[in-house]
């Protein structure tokens, strides 16, 4: 490649840079099989002719799919000998994310978990269609389908979706709310406060990957996850809960003895907490120590 192609190659990759992380991301639900799939995307890019390529920024979203789609199917397979629930890798945004309502709920831990029960190839769809709003055409091309059959994987996996995200949609100085009054009641030990925060199906799902002590299945009703927080953080040695932001959205950093262990975001509906997720595996951790830019354009 000469220097002026080298040069333009590298300036459209980079401009395009956060939406492809995104991509990736929402596409896996971790931030480290994200970079990989940037790292490929671009030895990909780099090698492709630049006066042959119309739209760059649909070309590079179509590589990073790809690989992302590929990645995503093997990665499945691992996940069925994962100890105990898998969530997301939780991403320590930047505040523009957490003021770009669209981009927040597109990331948020909520949605991503819903997206975790999508195929591989409907999960494709569905990020391209309903959050990236690429054209059917476009998708066919990515996922090596007709429009016609990407027209009704999108169907359905937005009834899919549409079915198992909040009907009501919450602002964030809402869902703080509710996470400030959670913190308060957990730090004071106060078991009713905690009851009175938490809806009465509210569902805990935690995840430790087999490293770090979690729930293996999900914990289900106010009682029960009740308890499960006064056995588990209140007791854990100089426990301590601030509140941060995590997916452009409020959630809460555990930490015990004074060393960071784990995040903790929720789903919120009518003021209390309909859902729980917590991270605790610390390899899912390491992407918290600096903000992540990420973009829907």
């Amino acid at each position: 490649m000469n220097s002026h192609r080298s040069d333009t190659a590298t300036s459209l990759f980079v401009a395009h840079r956060n939406l492809l992380f995104t991509v990736a991301y929402e596409m896996l639900g971790s931030a480290a099989d994200a970079e990989d799939v940037l790292q490929e995307t671009w030895l990909r890019w780099s090698a492709v002719d630049q006066a042959e390529v119309r739209e760059p920024r649909a070309y590079l979203v179509r590589i990073a799919t790809r690989l992302a789609l590929n990645r995503l199917r093997s990665a499945q397979r691992r996940r069925e000998a994962y100890v105990g629930p898998w969530l997301p890798e939780p991403l320590l945004t930047s505040p523009d994310v957490a003021d770009d309502a669209e981009l927040a709920e597109s990331v948020s831990m909520a949605l991503m978990v819903v997206l975790e029960t999508l195929g591989p190839t409907e999960r494709a769809v569905f990020v391209m269609r309903e959050i990236f709003g690429f054209e059917f055409d476009e998708i066919a091309a990515t996922v090596e389908k007709s429009p016609a059959t990407v027209r009704q994987i999108a169907h359905r996996a937005r009834q899919h979706v549409e079915a198992r995200r909040p009907r009501v949609s919450v602002t964030a100085d809402e869902a703080r709310a509710a996470l400030d009054a959670f913190r308060v009641a957990v730090e004071t030990g106060d078991v009713q406060a905690i009851l009175d925060v938490l809806a009465p199906d509210v569902v805990l799902i935690s995840d430790g990957g087999g490293l770090k002590q979690a729930a293996l299945r999900p914990v289900i009703g106010a009682d029960k996850v009740t308890r499960f927080i006064a056995g588990g953080i209140r007791k854990a040695p100089d426990f301590a809960i601030e509140p941060a932001v995590v997916n452009g959205n409020p959630a809460l950093a555990l930490h015990v003895s004074g060393e960071f262990d784990g995040v903790l975001t929720a789903r919120v509906q009518d003021g209390r907490i309909t859902e729980l997720y917590i991270v605790r595996n610390p390899q899912k951790l390491s992407w918290l120590g600096e903000e992540l830019p990420l973009s829907l354009r």
